[in-house]
């Protein structure tokens, strides 16, 4: 695999683990009332969003995406449902987000650096686009604190 595939690798391997927790945390705040719900379903359509055009270009250079692996999402998983058994504010559910988000989008900044002279440039420019999307939303979940 060639770096500008591992720089769509990460973004996409980032996307969908923002979209899978996005899902399990809006299913198990289903039956509460927080007012974070709206912008979590925000969130899950972003992360769809950049999920399928990484997919894409992936695809388009014959690379099937990697998933996250089954561990990786069974913890997530259960750190949510931990989270809201225990503490289920609007401000408990943005911190948790915002140190998951904080950790996706560290590691995607390394990766920017790491590739920014070896990828085509309507990868990096996806890749930066996903950079600013994740910190934005660490931003906005800062209002629900």
């Amino acid at each position: 695999m060639n770096e500008t595939n591992e720089l769509l690798e990460e973004v996409y391997k980032t996307a969908s683990m923002g979209r899978f927790s996005m899902m399990k945390l809006i299913e198990a705040l289903k039956e509460k009332d927080n007012k974070i719900k709206g912008y979590l379903e925000e969130l899950l359509e972003d992360y769809r969003n950049y999920e399928d055009q990484s997919k894409e270009l992936l695809l388009k250079e014959n690379i099937e995406p990697m998933e996250e692996n089954a561990i990786s999402k069974l913890m997530a998983s259960m750190g949510i449902q931990k989270e809201v058994k225990g503490d289920n504010s609007d401000a408990a559910m943005a911190e948790m987000l915002i140190q998951g988000i904080s950790m996706g989008s560290i590691e995607m900044e390394k990766q920017i650096k790491n590739y920014k002279d070896h990828v085509d440039k309507d990868d990096m420019k996806l890749a930066k686009k996903f950079l600013k999307f994740q910190e934005k939303a660490i931003e906005e979940l800062k209002k629900y604190l």
